[in-house]
């Protein structure tokens, strides 16, 4: 398997010991502080033949390490068979190279009630985490894919309102402060593979996350609810959003201060925002990120029933090639409204209420879309609530099919020069105040 193959565009970033910062002028992120101290797995009486059950051993370790105050728990190199288990406050969990994790394939080994399923890997209301090292974390995601299948295809007969299997998550962090995830892989998670939510400060740095195209609904990297939280030098290849940065807080909780820099995408559905915004989201940075093969680049969505203001975000510095759709803002999340025409169309206003989709000030800069592109995109708000201050400066896209333009407002076109087969630019009177300039 080689899990770099669609990637090519690498690049470094200064990381100090306590406080790490994008670039100059962005927000710092606070870093976690791990006593000194380790603890090595195989002295808990832990197995690595791939097959003896190693939970105990792990929970017996973290007790040992809450007691001393934190420090480090050693994976070394094997296979390390094991049921779901939890980390807590201060402690780092590193795996060797060549060392992995491997969870069980049984469904009742994580299910918490009828149709709700625990995390494989739980951190909750913790502070100075860290999952480090070479090694790999495997979800046996196979086990449940089969199912996520029958289950999407019996949703979409039946039209239900929602075609996602109840699956466990396999590495989630539960209202956490100063976390960091480095260095190492994650493969084969049964759903989503990481999911930082309610979290503050989160460094997810040099991560590869790989599953198979074909596997439904594995998100790559999913923060929710959260504030402070930078992505970078990641690489990420998978079934779904390669990363999805949600906003779906049920106590209101803003989504604020992300940045995502210097990834490598390949199979999945792009570097995304959505489809929950509800509780809101505001100032984030997309820079210097590659695509390859990748559904959709840009991608914001979301729909009348789980909306909310998205403002001040930023993607820039952008390489896509053999892209499905480059650019997609959208207010009509796909399956979850009535199916619209690619451009709008004629639709009927609604009430606004507090789960209406409102996009603002979004910014794209300096995109260059290439080498089998399919689709420039489409910019689409709702009659009652059209995107709003949308900029797209120095696009340069090159695809079979043009932008389509909807309900927006105030759009500026800076030197964006589509080619297309048909009109590089599909834009009606539902566009108010569009100016372009070459």
């Amino acid at each position: 398997m080689k899990l770099n193959s669609f990637f090519f565009y690498l690049s470094f970033i200064l990381v100090s010991a306590i406080r790490l910062c994008a670039d100059v002028g962005d927000f710092t992120v606070a870093q976690p502080i791990i006593p000194k101290g380790s603890v090595n797995l195989k002295d808990f009486g832990a197995i690595s033949d791939g097959k003896t059950d190693n939970a105990g051993a792990f929970k017996q370790a973290v007790e040992v390490l809450i007691k001393r105050g934190g420090g480090t728990l050693i994976v070394p190199e094997g296979v390390w068979y094991t049921l779901p288990f939890e980390l807590a406050s201060n402690i780092n969990l590193n795996l060797a190279a060549n060392a992995k994790i491997l969870f069980s394939p049984h469904f009742e080994d994580y299910k918490v009630k009828s149709k709700k399923y625990r995390p494989l890997l739980y951190i909750h209301d913790a502070h100075d985490i860290v999952i480090s090292g070479k090694g790999t974390i495997d979800g046996n995601g196979s086990a449940w894919w089969p199912e996520a299948l029958r289950f999407k295809q019996e949703a979409t007969r039946l039209h239900s309102s929602s075609n996602t299997s109840p699956r466990p998550r396999m590495v989630q962090f539960d209202h956490c402060v100063r976390v960091r995830v480095e260095d190492v892989t994650l493969i084969n998670s049964p759903v989503f593979n990481l999911v930082p939510m309610l979290c503050e400060d989160v460094t997810i740095d040099h991560v590869t996350i790989y599953n198979p195209h074909t596997a439904l609904n594995t998100d790559g990297i999913d923060p929710s609810a959260s504030k402070r939280v930078l992505i970078t030098h990641c690489t990420i290849d998978t079934g779904d959003d390669c990363i999805a940065v949600k906003a779906g807080s049920a106590s209101g909780v803003l989504t604020e201060d992300i940045i995502i820099t210097d990834c490598a995408f390949g199979h999945g559905h792009g570097c995304s925002i959505g489809s929950e915004t509800y509780s809101g989201l505001r100032h984030m940075i997309v820079r210097r990120c590659t695509f390859d093969g990748t559904e959709i680049g840009v991608r914001f969505k979301s729909d009348r029933r789980r909306g909310g203001l998205v403002e001040d975000v930023t993607y820039e510095d952008l390489t896509m090639r053999n892209v499905g759709e480059a650019i997609v803002i959208s207010s009509y999340y796909q399956g979850t409204t009535t199916d619209i025409g690619s451009d709008g169309g004629s639709q009927n206003a609604e009430a606004i209420t507090r789960t209406t989709p409102h996009w603002k000030h979004i910014t794209v800069k300096n995109l260059k879309a290439v080498n089998g592109t399919k689709d420039a995109g489409m910019i689409l708000g709702l009659p009652e609530m059209p995107a709003e201050a949308i900029t797209l400066e120095n696009v340069s896209i090159e695809a079979p099919k043009g932008l389509r333009m909807g309900y927006t407002k105030n759009v500026t076109l800076n030197a964006v020069h589509i080619t297309a087969q048909g009109s590089a630019l599909i834009a009606d009177k539902t566009n108010v105040g569009l100016q372009q300039t070459k």
